[in-house]
């Protein structure tokens, strides 16, 4: 393999001739071989937005040449296309703060800017990564600024698949609006209830979910950018911050702004833990809805069976004829995932001592996995499953019919006590309590087929 020799701070090192990055990330390559796992291409993305306003925002105002900052823009550009997305490879669990991760960028941008400017890769003799890339910059300010936008970048696709579900729930609501079942609470007989109203009820969940993910979003257009080290803002040109904030402004069509105290956004990662608090409660709420899909599809002859779900693929390896709710399943398995995610963002973030929180990589990656996690999951949820359910009326009806907790209704006629030595007398002698109260003349025929009718007790008030 040929290789280029390149020099930092601690010395020289060969580098493969043909890489784009340079001897920092290599050094961070050797340094933590840790997961074979890489920081989101929304990090990526983020950070070349961040470099090209940097650059912009140094060019306009005379401290960066305007021909070696429209070369850096160009190879900027190139990164948004995904052009290097195999250049990007230093490991999640890297150096503290990102700092491996930002000179990854750093270095990929450069040699790529004196390619286009006419120099050899690893010769940085028109840009060099921490002089010009990195210019009026420091991880500390770019890495959060970068986490930030990557999830505001993750977010539309995140709330559109949140919608489809929500949309699903709400047309199986409106088709099982007459179909009344059995409820249940401690999973034991309750009064009737719509079919409908359950499915209703859960879009409601999601719809509530969606709203809260996007309140605790807006925080993260507070931008710490042109703080550089500690939030002072060393370094920087006082109209940088603004030049830069403002470029990012115009070309993401975000509302980003500055923050009010840099020195607070340099150190605090609670607007992603509060955010990432957000995913949890949605994937709380996913794995409730899921797991009641899989207990009314139970079955299908010794079970609930109210519903059947779609059946897209074969349950069993032994048991011929067998369909599982896999899609539910894999649902309920996402959203563990997604509760440990938020359990390691709650621990970094309170790990942050004194001006920062070094732990930034692992919020980024857990947080932006949760995002991709969750989108996929609600999508394939809605169309996998949820628009395709199909519900048995019959099945529902009759065990409604039979639900102890019809001698609810009972209780303002005979009261609690005489209602429930109803219940128990069905309960042993297997009788309906429709029977029940006709055969001890409790009410006649026809008010207490009025009064027991499942269909009538559960309209809603």
């Amino acid at each position: 393999m040929k290789t280029r020799l390149e020099r930092d701070s601690l010395g020289a090192k060969r580098v493969p001739a043909s890489v784009y990055y340079g001897i920092q990330t290599f050094r961070a390559v050797e340094n933590f071989p840790i997961s074979g796992l890489r920081l989101p291409l929304e990090m990526v993305r983020a950070y070349a937005l961040i470099k090209k306003a940097a650059a912009h925002a140094n060019a306009a105002l005379g401290d960066l040449p305007r021909r070696h900052a429209s070369a850096l823009g160009h190879a900027c550009d190139e990164v948004l296309r995904g052009k290097f997305n195999d250049q990007f490879v230093v490991d999640v669990y890297q150096a503290g703060a990102g700092t491996s991760f930002n000179m990854n960028v750093n270095e990929v941008l450069a040699n790529r800017a004196n390619e286009l400017l006419g120099a050899r890769k690893g010769s940085y003799r028109h840009l060099r990564p921490n002089d010009h890339v990195n210019m009026a910059q420091s991880t500390n300010d770019t890495f959060p600024t970068a986490m930030r936008l990557g999830c505001l970048m993750a977010l539309p696709p995140l709330q559109d698949a949140m919608e489809l579900l929500e949309g699903a729930l709400q047309r199986k609501a409106r088709q099982f609006a007459h179909i009344v079942k059995a409820g249940r609470t401690h999973l034991q007989d309750a009064v009737p209830v719509r079919l409908g109203r359950e499915f209703g009820a859960y879009a409601l969940a999601v719809n509530k979910a969606r709203r809260h993910i996007a309140e605790t979003a807006r925080a993260l257009n507070e931008l710490n950018l042109g703080g550089t080290a500690v939030g002072t803002g060393m370094n920087t040109h006082p109209r940088y911050r603004l030049l830069a904030i403002g470029a990012l402004r115009r070309w993401t069509r975000l509302p980003l702004r500055g923050a009010h105290d840099l020195m607070e956004r340099t150190e605090s990662l609670g607007d992603f833990a509060r955010f990432s608090g957000s995913l949890r409660a949605f994937a709380l709420e996913l794995i409730r809805i899921a797991n009641d899909l899989r207990l009314m599809t139970s079955g299908p002859n010794t079970g609930f069976g109210e519903i059947d779900l779609p059946a897209v693929q074969p349950g069993s390896s032994i048991m011929p004829g067998k369909v599982n709710p896999v899609i539910p399943e894999m649902v309920d398995m996402v959203g563990f995932q997604v509760l440990g995610h938020d359990t390691t963002v709650a621990v970094a973030t309170q790990a942050g001592q004194l001006e920062l929180n070094v732990m930034m990589p692992v919020v980024a990656y857990n947080v932006l996995q949760t995002m991709r996690l969750l989108t996929a999951t609600s999508r394939i949820f809605a169309l996998r499953c949820v628009q395709g359910i199909t519900a048995h009326p019959q099945r529902c009806e009759a065990l409604a019919h039979r639900s102890l907790a019809l001698v609810t209704a009972l209780a303002p006629q005979i009261g609690y006590l005489g209602a429930a030595k109803v219940a128990k007398e069905s309960l042993d002698t297997g009788k309906s309590i429709l029977e029940l109260v006709v055969g001890h003349r409790l009410l006649d025929a026809k008010a207490a087929k009025r009064l027991l009718d499942p269909y009538r007790l559960s309209r809603s008030v």
